[in-house]
């Protein structure tokens, strides 16, 4: 791989072949840089597939061996399951590389607060805007979070960031080209894939029905108030 990760292995079952074990360091190597899993067409032009449909072959299979989990009309439904997270953090842990079985016990736990609706003018993280705190496994998580943010809305649809979803959050106050950030804007806080250009700040929505926000000198309460790190299915914390 491009990235050059190292090709592990399955020690115990499920076994995954070579190619599915690339697939799934590629999908673990994406969320991690940029808080999202890739798309069937990314996959396949990062390991030279001919078409998409070949990555979800694979995709499919890593699904019946219980590894993700595919989340069906959105072009980034892929989810790695809580087994695969903490399998693969205990394996660094250890030495390992990405050499794992599935699955291992949890290891440690976050206590997260749940942030709903953000004042105008006020911390993000201020405690009239935290519904309730949950405590979930640490191992979710490729980089520590330091809260949770209730999605609002449809304009992430096709990362899989849907309506209800609670997106964990690490606080940062810049970001990278491509990344998941959470960010204000005046009275407003949104969640939006960031990139820089020449022309300024570009928050991106993945929903064709929304339009491009731009973010220019001229733009008045723009901040950046954390990176996306994971995804939680509102409904796994009932």
């Amino acid at each position: 791989m491009r990235n050059g990760r190292m090709r592990g292995s399955v020690e115990n079952s499920p076994k995954l072949t070579a190619r599915q074990q690339q697939i799934l360091e590629l999908i673990e190597s994406t969320i991690e840089r940029s808080g999202v899993p890739p798309t069937r067409a990314e996959i396949a032009a990062e390991l030279g597939f001919r078409s998409a449909n070949a990555a979800e072959e694979h995709l499919q299979a890593l699904a019946r061996k219980g590894v993700i989990e595919l989340v069906g009309g959105i072009s980034r439904g892929i989810r790695l399951r809580a087994e695969t997270l903490r399998s693969i953090d205990a394996s660094r842990r250890a030495g390992h590389g990405h050499q794992f079985s599935l699955p291992l016990p949890s290891l440690a736990q976050l206590t997260l607060p749940l942030v709903g609706r953000v004042a105008a003018g006020s911390p993000i993280l201020a405690q009239e805007h935290v519904d309730r705190s949950y405590v979930v496994e640490a191992h979710l998580f490729p980089r520590k979070p330091d809260y949770l943010l209730k999605v609002r809305g449809m304009s992430m649809r096709d990362a899989g960031i849907l309506d209800g979803d609670l997106l964990a959050v690490q606080r940062a106050s810049d970001a990278k080209n491509g990344q998941v950030v959470v960010a204000r804007l005046g009275d407003d806080v949104t969640v939006k894939r960031f990139r820089r250009g020449k022309g300024g700040i570009e928050l991106i929505p993945e929903n064709p029905d929304f339009e491009i926000i731009h973010v220019g000198p001229e733009t008045v309460g723009f901040q950046v108030e954390g990176i996306a790190v994971g995804l939680i299915r509102n409904t796994m914390l009932m």
